[in-house]
């Protein structure tokens, strides 16, 4: 079946967002996308459609499937002659308008799709370019071998908690995080909130391309740091990324893990996430937390533990490790205790 051609729609006025509204939702739904996944499209048309009215006093949208390895993907290129942005990161932030409005188009574009790219010049126009995948996450015929024990707290009962974590699985594969907004309270929570909702939402793309994308997410906040670890329990392979100060430890310990942690704020100043390939042995147990637990802990300061579930753990963790004065979260992934 030969795939569908671009097609370009010109925005020049108000009544044709409703057009390339439908337009993007007709080809996501010919090329394969879910329900979901069309509306999320249908909605970034509408974003970029308003933008090019309100922004640049019109432009041109063009629609175009690709194919990559047996991966089918759909791409929005807007383009413009307008006045150009004069802050690209600015402009991604939710709250971030020029025109009056609620100012959530170019960020809720980043969360609704999987990648996004922004070239704007002053005087000379804007181009923006976003793609989303397909996704089809075959299940698998086995039961996962890994289980995740989580245990999370605020600073102080009853009040925001500026951490979050993340567990997601599907077909042989599992990713994890830690997140911790900077500071305390709302602005800590509003934060790792960002960037929580960004993984669940991005969960199975590059670990690398996630951090850009929370990057993005969370420009119009305090920041957070954040490491995932991605599980192929299927191939037994660890794959693993962290920006700031998560900390992260694996029992027993052996050559065979050299973590490479940046430092930064994810949102402002980071570096691109660095990420790293391991195998992972079934025996082995992983353990993330945030620096709302005491850093200098060893395994034997715990006996007895080695051997309880993965839950089990976590909790241990947090009630003799947590600092009084800090949000707290910790995350153990281990195998199966029957």
């Amino acid at each position: 079946m030969q795939s569908p051609l671009p097609e370009t729609l010109e925005i020049l006025h108000s009544s044709h967002v409703g057009a390339a509204r439908r337009a993007a939702k007709a080809l996501a739904e010919s090329i394969g996308f879910d329900p979901a996944a069309c509306e999320e499209i249908a909605l970034a048309m509408t974003e970029l459609a308003t933008n090019l009215i309100k922004h640049a006093q019109g432009g041109k949208l063009t629609l175009t499937p690709h194919a990559d390895g047996g991966r089918v993907a759909l791409e929005i290129e807007s383009r413009d002659s307008g006045p150009g942005i004069a802050d690209v990161e600015q402009a991604l932030a939710d709250r971030f308008s020029t025109a009056g409005t609620r100012g959530t188009g170019l960020g809720a574009v980043n969360r609704l799709m999987d990648e996004l790219d922004i070239t704007s010049e002053h005087g000379r126009g804007t181009r923006i370019a976003c793609r989303k995948w397909v996704r089809q996450h075959p299940s698998s015929i086995r039961p996962c071998p890994l289980a995740f024990g989580v245990a999370t707290r605020p600073r102080q009962p009853g009040a925001d908690n500026g951490d979050a974590f993340v567990v997601k699985q599907w077909a042989e594969i599992a990713l994890v995080g830690v997140i911790d907004g900077l500071g305390h309270g709302q602005f800590a929570h509003r934060a790792a909130q960002a960037a929580r909702q960004y993984v669940e939402s991005h969960f199975d793309l590059p670990l690398d391309q996630i951090f850009r994308g929370v990057g993005r997410a969370c420009r119009a906040t305090r920041g957070v740091v954040m490491a995932l670890a991605r599980f192929d329990w299927g191939q037994g392979r660890l794959a693993f990324a962290s920006v700031g100060n998560i900390e992260v430890r694996v029992f027993p310990g052996s050559e065979l893990f050299s973590f490479s942690i940046r430092r930064g704020v994810i949102g402002l100043n980071a570096p691109n996430a660095m990420v790293t390939e391991h195998p992972w042995p079934p025996g082995h147990v992983l353990v993330l937390h945030s620096d709302g637990l005491r850093t200098y802990w060893n395994w034997k300061d715990f006996p007895g533990l080695s051997e309880q579930p993965a839950q089990a753990l976590a909790q241990e963790f947090l009630r003799l490790l947590a600092k009084e004065e800090d949000d707290a979260t910790v995350i153990v992934v281990r195998k199966v205790i029957p």
